[in-house]
């Protein structure tokens, strides 16, 4: 059983394999501004540049939950406006996995209003300009080495063959000049939150309403709820909702997923982070807020030892989230090709 504060397992259940890290990373010179470079690199170059990436994203998250741990504000907490909701500005494709979390830190750290991201090139080809003096952000996207694939991949799901990482510095629409962005329109309270329930009832896993707290029950595969008054607000109710829902992905009929081998004594608290980081991406997509939570407090020490101790922890974990995330949305019945 998964719960908020605390974790039971049910002895004899598999929920899961953890999958594969890429093994070899590959930054580009991209707009001239990534520490990496080159194509093919190998051995030892190779490594230095994955141990250059996975530590500098790593040590941006750490920051941020030291920085919030004391109100319990995590880097993935957010109030559901389009800044939550990182977009790129010449695809319009959504970013995904661990670069939603890079771009929400970036986002906050500066005060950025907008979504809208994009490299020096391409904000180039759009006729804007990036401002003089401004720094950018990292992310990754992943290819598979020797394909001819052109759909770049950014979070740590390695497919068959040898995965490269590619490193772009991006910009936010605040720090460049000349663009005049289209505006963003956004369903009234009362229509996110019936699109909400709707959502989360395509995704067909029992709950019982009426519990002493959240949690879900691996073994009886149901989510158990407190009722709908226990919560500050329908927000609130609906980010928990979402939590276990998560939890439930990793289920071994759904996505079996499972930490204990890669992370040990920190798979529970992975497994947390999976969960909140898919609650905030799908609370995200339906413009709802995600708050602290105080009942998290626990985990905290905990996430800061995995991540410090594993630099590519929260590669891992922000993309068996974005893996949830998007099994959600398959069950949807109309599902939109929501990210990038």
């Amino acid at each position: 059983m998964i719960a908020h504060g605390r974790v039971v397992l049910v002895t004899g259940l598999d929920v899961g394999a953890d999958a594969a890290e890429p093994q070899q990373i590959n930054g580009t010179a991209q707009d001239g501004r990534n520490q990496c470079f080159g194509i093919g690199l190998l051995g030892r170059d190779a490594q230095h540049c994955a141990a250059d990436v996975y530590s500098r994203i790593t040590t941006q998250i750490v920051a941020a939950i030291e920085a919030g741990a004391g109100d319990w504000r995590m880097p993935w907490h957010h109030d559901g406006a389009a800044t939550t909701r990182p977009q790129n500005v010449t695809s319009r494709k959504r970013y995904r996995g661990v670069n939603v979390l890079a771009l929400w830190i970036a986002a906050e750290a500066s005060a950025y209003s907008s979504g809208l991201w994009g490299t020096y090139r391409q904000w180039a080809s759009l006729g804007a300009q990036v401002c003089k003096g401004e720094h950018g952000t990292t992310v990754v996207f992943w290819k598979q080495a020797a394909s001819r694939a052109e759909d770049d991949r950014d979070d740590a799901e390695a497919g068959p063959g040898r995965m490269f990482a590619r490193a772009f510095t991006v910009f936010n629409l605040a720090q460049v000049e000349g663009y005049e962005p289209e505006p963003v329109a956004q369903l009234p309270e009362s229509e996110r939150f019936g699109h909400a329930d709707a959502f989360v009832e395509a995704l067909k896993i029992p709950i019982t309403e009426g519990a002493y707290d959240a949690h879900y029950r691996i073994d009886l595969d149901r989510i158990f709820m407190p009722g709908f008054a226990s919560f500050r607000d329908a927000s609130a109710h609906m980010g928990t909702l979402l939590h276990e829902a998560a939890h439930a992905t990793g289920a071994k009929h759904r996505l079996d997923r499972n930490f204990a081998e890669r992370f040990k004594r920190d798979s529970l608290a992975i497994e947390e982070i999976c969960a909140e980081l898919t609650a905030s991406f799908v609370l995200a997509d339906l413009g709802i807020a995600h708050h602290p939570r105080p009942d998290h407090a626990a985990y905290v020490a905990s996430w800061l030892r995995a991540l410090k101790d594993d630099p590519r922890a929260i590669f891992t974990a922000a993309s068996k989230a974005q893996a949830a995330a998007d099994w959600m949305h398959a069950q949807q019945p109309q599902s939109e090709e929501i990210a990038a």
